[in-house]
């Protein structure tokens, strides 16, 4: 059985710790349902619209808060830091905005709860080499997040 250890991180003073549980599920959930072979490692950080703003500005040159950001550290991308001799499988860094995930699930007529998730999830295939750039990669990487939360009652 292969696993993924997340290391849960609350930047803030409001109690997320019952995301936990959720989110150790639906990284299960994705292993199963994209048959992973290893054993992995990601950090998900909870942080609300004033971080993230910083995180978006700083490294992705876009002033403005968002709802999530992935930071691969599995990428080849031109120009970073590859990082040699990891015994870990090392995904990388996921930061949410849980502000902005209460402002989409009230746009959406859904429970925070299921926002909350879904931002994991989405994260999280982008940790994996998923992404949504191109019409193709969109419908690969949604029909995957549909797949997993197919039956799902949040």
């Amino acid at each position: 059985i292969f696993t993924m250890e997340l290391d849960f991180v609350n930047l803030t003073d409001i109690d997320f710790d019952h995301f936990i549980d959720k989110f150790d599920y639906f990284s299960s959930k994705i292993i199963e349902t994209l048959s992973l072979k290893d054993n992995f490692y990601a950090e998900i950080n909870i942080v609300d619209n004033q971080k993230i703003h910083e995180i978006n500005r700083d490294y992705r040159g876009i002033d403005r808060p968002t709802d999530v950001i992935s930071f691969a550290f599995n990428d080849d991308v031109e120009g970073e830091v590859k990082i040699i001799g990891n015994p870990i499988n090392f995904l990388g860094e996921i930061y949410i905005n849980h502000e902005r995930a209460l402002e989409q699930a009230n746009e959406l007529n859904q429970s925070f709860e299921k926002e909350m998730c879904f931002l994991f999830v989405h994260g999280l295939l982008h940790l994996l080499g998923y992404d949504h750039m191109t019409q193709e990669e969109e419908e690969i990487m949604f029909g995957v997040q549909r797949q997993i939360f197919e039956g799902e009652d949040l």
